[in-house]
């Protein structure tokens, strides 16, 4: 049987005790506490308590303090600053385990791209990275007007169920898949004038990116690069400017090509960084999201450590008093 257990769905046989997904978790005789189906089960009735299909655990321990590093987008806490997409994988399962080994928390979706709707019996994306799980966040790739831009994000809240967050893109043309960011400015005021949050894919211009922020977006998405190039970020000092001016979350959008582009973004000072192709496209797409994830831990704690001042001439990590001359 299937049972969900912190949000993850795993299967056990039909005579499995909340005490035989503990031990299976190697947490037997650890400091826990347990809600079953939303209800607090007591530590002594674990070995008795039989779970049934469907049954959800939340499993949960303390931790030191301090340890929480999230950003808030539209009113809502996020551990993981990866954020992916769901194009150009080879299949839908590959699309799962590659989701699974980023860590991320939200889940982008070109919603006229996607297998919904498709031949019955064929697997919905929406089955494969659920509601349940991640943050859905529809986008407009593939808008060229604020008409088509707009459509898509109504279209997307409705088939999410009143779901208001979505990206928005509006581009310029089909060969450098560049913003039009005249059309952004437009399309991006309509939909926030309509109760959407908008996250807004842009250029690495300061200027377009305030105006953007300043219309009531929820996040700004300046490009490292091109949409798929992998060429990293161009132009860090347009995107140093925009961060120390924002005021809603910054996270680069496309351009990324491999981990250390990822660890730069965050060590300008991100607050994520969203990529499909550099994952999907990866010789090894299930490795490349763990390095991806890894790589965006890494520049987050590098720019909260702060790194050392950038010097013209050496400077000795070693004492030279006392030597031995």
């Amino acid at each position: 049987m299937n049972i969900q257990v912190n949000g993850d769905k795993r299967e056990y046989g039909e005579d499995c005790t909340v005490a035989d997904v503990i031990a299976d978790l190697g947490l037997t005789g650890k400091r826990i506490a347990v809600e079953l189906n939303r209800e607090i089960l007591p530590f002594n009735q674990f070995a008795s308590q039989r779970l049934h299909e469907a049954d959800r655990l939340e499993i949960v321990q303390a931790i030191g303090g301090g340890q929480d590093d999230y950003f808030t987008l539209a009113g809502k806490n996020y551990r993981s600053r990866l954020l992916v997409g769901t194009g150009k994988y080879k299949d839908l399962e590959e699309t799962r385990l590659a989701i699974e080994a980023s860590g991320a928390e939200i889940v982008t979706v070109a919603i006229r791209r996607t297998n919904i709707g498709q031949n019955p019996g064929e697997p919905n994306l929406l089955d494969v990275v659920s509601p349940d799980k991640y943050t859905i966040l529809p986008n407009t790739a593939g808008c060229y007007t604020t008409e088509d831009a707009v459509r898509t994000c109504r279209l997307a809240r409705e088939l999410l169920g009143g779901h208001n967050l979505v990206k928005l893109e509006v581009l310029a043309d089909q060969l450098t898949l560049f913003p039009d960011v005249a059309e952004t400015l437009i399309a991006a005021k309509t939909l926030v004038k309509d109760g959407f949050e908008v996250m807004v894919y842009t250029n690495d211009d300061p200027i377009a990116a305030k105006r953007l922020e300043d219309i009531g977006c929820v996040a700004v998405m300046p490009l490292a690069a091109p949409i798929g190039s992998g060429l990293g970020i161009r132009n860090p000092y347009n995107i140093l400017t925009i961060v120390e001016n924002a005021r809603v979350p910054i996270l680069v959008d496309a351009g990324v090509g491999t981990a250390s582009d990822a660890a730069i973004a965050m060590e300008l000072g991100c607050d994520g960084v969203l990529m499909n192709t550099a994952i999907a496209a990866a010789k090894n797409p299930l490795l490349m999201a763990s390095a991806m994830k890894k790589g965006i831990e890494a520049g987050r704690e590098a720019y909260l450590a702060g790194r050392m001042p950038r010097k013209r001439f050496a400077s000795a990590s070693s004492p030279i008093d006392g030597l031995f001359l």
